[in-house]
């Protein structure tokens, strides 16, 4: 289902696509007339356990942001958008209208969910008669009902590989973790060090005199010895050249 509101007073025409994305199309002549999406699906915002918005997210960049728009739901007589505004830079605010959503009971959250969530929110339910939880956990508990239904999104992930950047990102910031990283190192040189030298490779290492004995070499050289194949004396090239010089004179 596609919504589409004809160009207002403003001059923009926008198309809204529930559960995928709205968009806006500036109706004018100039050759950059903004078209782009102000938000795609993201979740709903549930408030007191009853559907009241559908946000759209991670629109068209915006700055150092991205559009995003908050969709309300709204009783009418047929689906169109009756309210299109900008409260503030790059966020918008949608009015749906649509008969969809007219009866009483049609927005509660509890009817909608799988029987296992149901029995889970009875619970919680229960628990919180019986004073066993606060109101916070049953809260809580219901936000982790609703994300397992899919209504919210679960931000554990994006917190997850938030912690990811940032303690990579502080992994040598101290000069402790750095003396550490640079000991490893220096245990990994002296061991392929000796693994070359098992097999008879020179290693030579050129250092600047700046240097100190803490600092990494600047330079690592491996020079390997020059041998004959196993069985080759080297007279037969010798002799061949020698008969070559005969042949000369």
């Amino acid at each position: 289902m596609k919504i589409v509101e004809e160009p207002n007073t403003f001059g923009y025409k926008y198309e809204f696509c529930p559960f995928h994305n709205i968009t806006q199309h500036e109706q004018s002549f100039r050759w950059n007339a903004y078209s782009g999406i102000l938000g795609i699906w993201n979740e709903w915002e549930i408030v007191n356990n009853t559907f009241v918005a559908m946000w759209m997210r991670g629109g068209d960049s915006c700055g150092a942001k991205n559009r995003q728009t908050k969709v309300l739901l709204s009783c009418g007589s047929a689906n169109k958008l009756a309210q299109v505004s900008e409260p503030s830079t790059c966020m918008y605010s949608v009015t749906f209208e649509t008969p969809l959503v007219c009866h009483p009971h049609s927005l509660l959250v509890y009817p909608t969910l799988r029987e296992t969530l149901q029995g889970e929110w009875d619970e919680a339910e229960q628990a919180l008669h019986d004073e066993l939880i606060t109101e916070q956990g049953y809260n809580k508990t219901l936000k982790e009902i609703f994300q397992e239904a899919g209504y919210l999104r679960d931000t554990k992930e994006k917190e997850t590989k938030q912690d990811s950047k940032s303690s990579a990102k502080s992994e040598f910031d101290t000069l402790e973790s750095c003396k550490e990283e640079y000991q490893k190192l220096s245990e990994e040189v002296q061991r392929l060090r000796a693994l070359l030298s098992q097999h008879r490779i020179l290693v030579s290492i050129d250092q600047d005199n700046s240097q100190t004995a803490t600092t990494p070499p600047s330079a690592v050289t491996v020079k390997e010895k020059e041998t004959h194949l196993r069985g080759d004396t080297g007279l037969r090239s010798d002799g061949l050249n020698s008969q070559r010089d005969q042949t000369d004179h």
